[in-house]
């Protein structure tokens, strides 16, 4: 079934009436997909009152003129954003939204001094990223899908995970299989992590050799027909000593608190503290370093963010990692990593690999 790429831009230009803009303008892969649907790393999108226009090089004729809906293509020489700035020059609105963070200095002087000095730029931060956050029915059944593959690679690449194997070996396995399941690639680096290097939450995977009883940390994920997942499991070679086994049932614990937490009209907050109080409680919060969890979808951090102090009230439809860890310098760390979306009671997993302390 095809995206609502018109009823998305209709939600954007209400948006923009709120603001009191006249038109917006996004340069940033993800959203300019989002809203037409087209999917080349060269573009800018302008989303005006009455109709949009998708600017592109000739490198991406073909390809725009298959996949764009809802927006005239413009294919141009010599850069798009002087053709745009010349388009906002005869615009009847000069009140145009920009994406600040999406935009370098370079850019914009290269948008104002086209467009002229009658164009009113406005800084919208966010403004499609908002309306990305909250995923409809169709978006949720592809996240399904990413998250089914996903899960299914960690269980295959399980039995590869011996003594004597190396980080970077079961990264490329990892990614191997990954697009052998119909990925286009890794929603980021794949992080593979031994020993005392589990200690490290975005460690890089190195040519480090697995040993007998040690802890390893697989976090995946893969982009498949444009949506991520994400996940992370932490298993042991041996058997592991009491005190790990005990880190890890308070890391399952806290994911577990925050998957009870999840639920409309929750802030964002709220859900990182309720599993931080449970590792507060095993006496172990010092070591959980980074916030909860953040949104996903077309990109792999997206909104809402689920940490410390966030204000932000969920909805239904919002898609979240839920990963909490112990991480402890000299001797290793855990993280357990899940998708959830949030339902109107509560919230459902779409990662369902296996969450049991695996000795192997």
């Amino acid at each position: 079934m095809r995206p609502p790429f018109s009823k998305r831009q209709q939600r954007l230009r209400q948006e923009l009436k709120l603001l009191v803009a006249d038109s917006f303008l996004t340069l940033h892969p993800a959203n300019y997909f989002y809203l037409c649907g087209f999917s080349g790393s060269s573009g800018a999108l302008l989303v005006e009152r009455h109709g949009a226009t998708l600017y592109t090089d000739g490198r991406y004729t073909v390809q725009a003129g298959e996949e764009v809906v809802g927006a005239e293509v413009r294919t141009v020489n010599g850069g798009v954003l002087p053709a745009v700035g010349e388009r906002l020059k005869t615009s009847s609105g000069s009140r145009v939204g920009i994406e600040a963070a999406n935009l370098t200095l370079a850019q914009k002087d290269q948008l104002k001094k086209a467009a002229g000095p009658r164009v009113r730029w406005l800084k919208l931060p966010n403004c499609v990223e908002r309306l990305r956050a909250v995923k409809d029915a169709g978006e949720i059944a592809l996240m399904e899908n990413a998250a089914r593959l996903g899960c299914r690679v960690f269980g295959e690449v399980l039995r590869l995970i011996k003594p004597g194997v190396r980080e970077v070996e079961l990264a490329a396995e990892i990614e191997y299989r990954m697009r052998r399941g119909g990925a286009s690639g890794p929603a980021f680096e794949t992080i593979v992590a031994f020993g005392e290097r589990t200690a490290l939450p975005h460690a890089r995977a190195t040519g480090r050799k697995l040993r007998k009883n040690e802890l390893v940390v697989l976090d995946l994920g893969a982009i498949l027909r444009h949506y991520c997942c994400d996940l992370t499991r932490t298993v042991y070679v041996g058997r592991a000593p009491a005190k790990i086994r005990g880190w890890y049932r308070a890391v399952l614990a806290a994911q577990w608190a925050a998957r009870e937490a999840l639920r409309p009209g929750v802030a964002a907050g709220e859900v990182d503290e309720a599993a931080r109080g449970v590792l507060r409680k095993a006496g172990l919060e010092q070591f959980f370093t980074h916030s909860l969890g953040h949104g996903l979808g077309l990109e792999v951090h997206e909104e809402p963010r689920l940490a410390k102090g966030q204000k932000q009230q969920l909805e239904p439809g919002n898609v979240v990692t839920l990963e909490p860890g112990v991480y402890v310098r000299g001797v290793g760390g855990i993280r357990v990593e899940d998708d959830a979306v949030v339902t109107r009671s509560g919230a459902r997993l779409l990662t369902t690999a296996n969450r049991e302390f695996l000795e192997l």
